[in-house]
């Protein structure tokens, strides 16, 4: 398709011109959408921006141009394809492309995609004044909470500093009884032309920035912004359960959007500090309660602290350091579904540092009725496998 644009033009002296689909590299039978691509392709390896060093380049991206403009065209292509270069008037000593024909509003397209341009060659497709309408910022807030706010909910109140709307000019940025004016710079079209060799390029205009209007008299309270700093108060209402570092969402809560654009949105985290007795795992709890060696070789009810008062715990005798007990329904609420998590308790036999004379006495005479021979336990199957892997 390359070799398409890099063969030797004719003579002029004979004033020659060579087959379009030859120059574009396609079959006669060549679909709109296979033409185009290859259009592009060729546009983009010999447009002269990008082949300063080539003086021919220029010459090939005409010839490809002037290909495309013929074969594009529904009509000039059915003329071409009967009579050739004659049935569309660029026979040889005619007058060239028309670069003012409406299919190069098809290049508009092209030359954006290609590197970047809003409009060319004149042909309507730029995109003119846009919008000055901004899409605000999003805006953060932290609140801190008990530990018991979090498992429970609660209502806060956060203080939000955001820009609103100026009251003076109605978010305008324009002064009471003024109005814009048009730019000078780009006579209110928004955009301005640059020469490009064969070709012109449409921009934004810098002055403006692209509306077509300047604001000469800005409104004194917000400074031509439309919009002033303030300070509001937001209720924020934490459901059951939350965690440390949930976000959460309030939409169109942030910073106003510039010129009438939409607000951004506000997210509150959550931060929950620790509890002095139960540990959080998910929904459930966890906390360790000592007991004596009475207690766990006798047996006992105990009282078990739980977020929502006391709960009375059965500790079987012959209960072990360690050995955990579920309280159900004493955990989280689930923030997203019904039911509540559990209460794990674990119990830690406690052995006493200091003895009284009689306290030694009893456990002396216990220890000699209720003897343990001291030697290694066996392995359990879950230690061996473990083992195994480790």
């Amino acid at each position: 398709m390359a070799r398409a644009c890099q063969s030797r033009y004719m003579s002029t002296a004979t004033n020659a011109k060579r087959d379009y689909y030859e120059v574009l590299g396609v079959v006669r039978t060549a679909s709109d959408q296979e033409i185009k691509s290859a259009y592009r392709k060729l546009a983009m390896q010999y447009h002269p921006d990008r082949n300063p060093d080539d003086p021919n380049a220029e010459e090939r991206f005409k010839e490809c141009s002037e290909a495309y403009s013929v074969l594009a065209d529904p009509q000039k292509r059915a003329a071409y394809d009967r009579y050739g270069h004659a049935g569309v008037g660029t026979a040889a000593g005619g007058g060239g492309v028309d670069f003012n024909s409406v299919i190069f509003q098809d290049f508009s397209d092209v030359f954006s995609d290609l590197f970047g341009f809003g409009d060319l060659f004149g042909g309507g497709g730029g995109r003119g004044r846009r919008s000055r309408a901004q899409r605000g910022a999003d805006l953060r807030e932290d609140i801190d909470l008990d530990f018991e706010e979090a498992v429970f909910g609660i209502t806060k109140e956060v203080e939000v500093r955001k820009h609103e709307a100026c009251q003076k000019c109605a978010g305008s940025g324009i002064a009471p009884g003024k109005s814009a004016q048009t730019c000078r710079t780009c006579g209110g079209r928004g955009q301005i032309r640059y020469q490009q060799g064969f070709f012109s390029i449409a921009r934004t205009c810098t002055a403006c920035e692209g509306t077509g209007q300047v604001v000469t008299d800005p409104c004194t309270d917000c400074r031509g912004q439309g919009r002033v700093l303030k300070t509001r108060k937001l209720e924020v209402k934490v459901p059951a359960g939350v965690e440390d570092g949930t976000r959460m969402r309030y939409s169109g809560q942030g910073e106003p959007g510039a010129y009438g654009g939409p607000a951004g949105d506000l997210y509150v985290v959550l931060h929950v500090k620790e509890h002095a007795f139960f540990e959080r795992d998910g929904r459930d709890l966890r906390c360790r309660i000592p007991i004596s060696f009475a207690q766990a070789a006798l047996g006992a009810e105990i009282q078990v602290p739980t977020l929502e008062g006391t709960h009375t715990l059965k500790v079987p005798e012959g209960t072990q350091s360690g050995a955990v007990f579920k309280i159900r329904g004493k955990g989280v609420p689930s923030v997203n579904s019904h039911g509540k998590g559990d209460l794990l308790v674990e119990t830690k036999v406690v052995t006493p540092s200091k003895l009284t004379k009689r306290q030694r006495e009893l456990l002396m005479e216990l220890g000699e009725i209720a003897h343990v021979e001291n030697k290694p336990e066996a392995k359990t199957l879950f230690s061996k496998v473990k083992d195994m892997f480790s």
